[in-house]
């Protein structure tokens, strides 16, 4: 927030930083979705090269493929998914499209990045085998973290409303990768119609082999759908999990267990998952002593950026820098990191986000020059 002294010289409070220096912030992003991070622009370059039956104007386009003025609905939403899986078309195209979505996660300071993809969506126009679009999303990822100074790990999503024996088939490459930065594995998709029970055994022999296990629940359903995924699917992590907050022996049960919470307060307004913003339970989390973050889960579908996500917090939330830095440390624990690679992350994060600034009025180019963006 920046006011004008008497002298006219502008300052900032602190404690309600700006947009501008939100988006500076070094950031953390643990719940972003490779589907939902696609730009317009390359959906209409890829449909005009390969004249695809789909609008070829950004305009035309984008209500297909983004929230735009319909009301919230979860069905809505998981609909923009189906017309973004007619892109998928060439190998090249995939990369790029991979490329791009590291590439806008490092132009708005995200640092470390767990993006999650489906191989089984990338795959299923083309016929593609499951091996090979993950093996271009790994090259694709390894080159933007290379080019844009972000550090990117990947999990891989199983889908609920897909058979079983294709999940054990894209776990398995989960397995087989898991030298090549693949970290997790996701459970997604149609919570209502879709129980998580066929897909329990996965999940615990993907976190017997050392993976991390995020579920997404509580988000669509019941928090019985969180107390499920912690204790038969092994989650570490649980997708959105807004509904914890209605029983309050699943609230202990995530807190007892350090379970964290990753956060989407666009998304969960736009499928439905709360009313409205203000009735989004995440002080209630962070209250409760329960490990919470921040995540942005499909910026192109929402629209938004991380620091869109932080900014909607300082606003609706009254969050300052002090909370905004504990969500990000808080980030780092949940992160599926080694001990040694969480300890070097967090390292790089004491240095890029000082504990305290120690004016209450700044100059905002004193506040910049406080975080070490080197």
């Amino acid at each position: 927030m920046v006011y004008s002294c008497p002298d006219n010289e502008s300052f900032v409070i602190v404690d309600m930083l700006t947009y501008d220096q939100v988006q500076a912030l070094p950031k953390i992003d643990l719940h972003r979705h490779l589907e939902g991070s696609l730009r317009l622009k390359s959906l209409v370059d890829i449909a005009k090269e390969y004249d695809l039956d789909v609008p070829k104007d950004i305009e035309v386009l984008r209500p297909y493929v983004q929230v735009t003025s319909e009301p919230p609905n979860a069905f809505t939403f998981l609909a923009k998914f189906e017309m973004l899986r007619n892109f998928y078309r060439t190998p090249e195209a995939i990369k790029r499209l991979v490329y791009e979505a590291v590439e806008d996660a490092a132009l708005d300071n995200v640092k470390y990045l767990e993006l999650r993809f489906s191989p089984q969506a990338l795959s299923r126009v083309r016929g593609y085998a499951l091996s090979s679009v993950t093996d271009w999303t790994i090259e694709a990822v390894n080159q933007a973290s290379k080019d844009h100074d972000i550090e990117v790990k990947l999990i891989i999503t199983l889908v609920r409303h897909n058979s079983v024996e294709q999940a054990k088939k894209v776990a398995r490459l989960a397995y087989d990768r898991q030298d090549q930065g693949i970290v997790g594995l996701d459970l997604a998709g149609d919570e209502i119609n879709c129980p998580a029970d066929p897909f329990i055994p996965i999940f615990q022999e993907a976190r017997q082999r050392g993976l991390g296990i995020t579920v997404h629940a509580g988000e669509w359903m019941g928090a019985d759908t969180v107390r499920q995924a912690i204790n038969e699917l092994g989650a570490h992590r649980i997708g959105h999990g807004t509904r914890t907050v209605e029983d309050p022996a699943v609230m202990e049960l995530s807190r007892r267990n350090n379970i964290s919470m990753e956060i989407c307060l666009t998304s969960n307004v736009q499928t439905a998952s709360v009313k409205h913003l203000q009735q989004h339970p995440l002080l209630k989390f962070i209250k409760s002593g329960i490990s919470t973050t921040l995540n942005t889960d499909d910026p192109s579908i929402s629209n938004i950026t991380l620091t869109h996500e932080f900014n909607e917090a300082i606003n609706k939330f009254n969050l300052t820098y002090d909370n905004l830095r504990d969500l990000t440390f808080s980030a780092i624990e949940a992160a599926f990191l080694t001990p040694s690679e969480k300890e070097a992350l967090h390292k790089r994060f004491l240095a890029y986000l000082p504990t305290e600034i120690p004016d209450v009025f700044q100059t905002e180019e004193a506040f910049f020059s406080t975080l070490n963006l080197s």
